[in-house]
C-alpha cells in the first residue's frame, strides 16, 4: 500500500475560503447587488449580439462570426467567476483543491481564447483592409472555423497545464484566498512549500497567452494604418478605421489588466489595486466588450435595433 505524508493528506483535503474586500466590509451588499448587475448584463448583451450576428443574414461574415464566438467566450468567462463570487460575498463559501484547480482550468481556457480571439480578429482586418480582393479566399469559413477551434485547443493545454501545477502543490497553512476568485497569484501565496518553478511557468504562460497575441496586433494594425493613409478621400479613411476602433478600445482593456496581473510583479502595486485590476478584467470588460462592439459598430447596431422592433411588433401582435 502506497504511504501518504501527513502534508500530502493535508493537501487533499484542503479547503479554501475566499477573504475578499477585507477593508469594505461595510459595502459588502452594494458591492454585492453590484456584481450581480455587471454579472446579469454580461449574460444578456453577449448573447444579444450572438442571437442577432444568429438571425441577421447581413452579419454572416468572419468579422462577425468571431465577434460571436467572442461573446460566447465571455458568457462562459461570467459563468466561471460570477456564482461563486456573489456566493462568497453573501457567506462563508468554502472550495477544495479539486475546485479550486477546475476553475482555474476555465478560467484559463476561456481567457487564454479571449485574447487568442482577439489576434485573429486583428489579423481579419488586416486582411479585409489590405487585401480585400483575397479576403474571402483567405479567410473562407473553413480557415475560420479551424482557427476558432484551434484557439480553444491551444487554450485547453495551458489551462490544463496550469491547473495541474497548482494541484501539485503543498498546502498545509492558511487556506484564505486574499482574492474574490482562484487566481493563480493569490492561491500560490497559500503554499507552504517552495513555488519558484511554478511562477516561472506561469509567467513563461502569461508572456505566450498575453504578450505574443499583442504582438500580432500590433504589427496587423501597423500594416492597417499604412494601408488607410493611403486612401485618398477622407470618408474611406474614416469608414476603413470605424471598422477597426471598437476591436482597439477591447483590446487595451483586455491586454492593458491581463499584463498588470501577470506580467507585472506583485509587489509594484497594493491588494486593493489588485482587487481593483482584477474586478475589471472578470467584471467590467465582458459588460464593455458587447457595449462597445454594438455602440461603435453601425452595421451590428442597426441589426441589434431590427431585431428589437421586430419582437416589439411581434409581441404587440401576439397581444391583438
Amino acid at each position: 500500500m502506497p504511504v501518504y505524508t501527513e502534508r500530502e493528506n493535508q493537501t487533499d483535503m484542503m479547503q479554501f475560503y475566499f477573504h475578499p474586500f477585507t477593508s469594505f466590509r461595510e459595502m459588502r451588499l452594494l458591492i454585492f447587488l453590484t456584481f450581480l448587475i455587471l454579472y446579469l448584463l454580461s449574460i444578456f448583451g453577449n448573447a444579444a449580439i450572438v442571437v442577432t450576428v444568429y438571425i441577421a443574414q447581413s452579419l454572416h461574415t468572419p468579422m462577425y462570426f468571431f465577434l460571436a464566438n467572442l461573446a460566447v467566450l465571455e458568457i462562459a468567462y461570467s459563468c466561471t467567476i460570477a456564482p461563486l463570487t456573489l456566493a462568497s460575498l453573501a457567506r462563508k463559501v468554502s472550495i477544495s483543491l479539486a475546485g479550486c484547480g477546475t476553475q482555474m482550468f476555465f478560467f484559463t481556457l476561456l481567457g487564454g481564447a479571449d485574447c487568442v480571439l482577439l489576434a485573429i480578429m486583428a489579423y481579419d482586418r488586416y486582411v479585409a483592409i489590405c487585401r480585400p480582393l483575397r479576403y474571402t479566399v483567405i479567410m473562407s469559413w473553413r480557415v475560420c472555423v479551424n482557427l476558432v477551434v484551434g484557439t480553444l485547443a491551444m487554450s485547453f493545454i495551458f489551462g490544463f497545464q496550469l491547473s495541474l501545477l497548482i494541484l501539485t502543490l503543498p498546502f498545509c497553512g492558511g487556506n484564505e484566498i486574499n482574492n474574490f476568485f482562484c487566481d493563480f497569484p493569490a492561491v500560490m501565496k497559500l503554499a507552504c512549500g517552495n513555488t519558484s518553478a511554478h511562477q516561472v511557468t506561469l509567467f513563461i504562460t502569461s508572456v505566450i497567452v498575453i504578450t505574443v497575441p499583442f504582438l500580432m496586433i500590433c504589427i496587423s494594425y501597423i500594416f492597417i494604418v499604412m494601408a488607410i493613409l493611403q486612401i485618398h478621400s477622407t470618408a474611406g479613411r474614416k469608414r476603413a478605421f470605424s471598422t477597426c476602433s471598437s476591436h482597439i478600445l477591447v483590446v487595451l482593456l483586455q491586454y492593458g489588466c491581463g499584463s498588470l496581473i501577470y506580467l507585472c510583479p506583485s509587489s509594484s502595486y497594493t491588494e486593493e489595486e489588485g482587487w481593483l485590476v482584477s474586478v475589471v478584467y472578470t467584471f467590467i470588460t465582458p459588460v464593455l466588450n458587447p457595449l462597445i462592439y454594438s455602440m461603435r459598430n453601425k452595421e451590428l447596431k442597426d441589426a441589434l435595433s431590427r431585431a428589437f422592433r421586430r419582437n416589439v411588433v411581434s409581441q404587440r401582435k401576439s397581444q391583438h
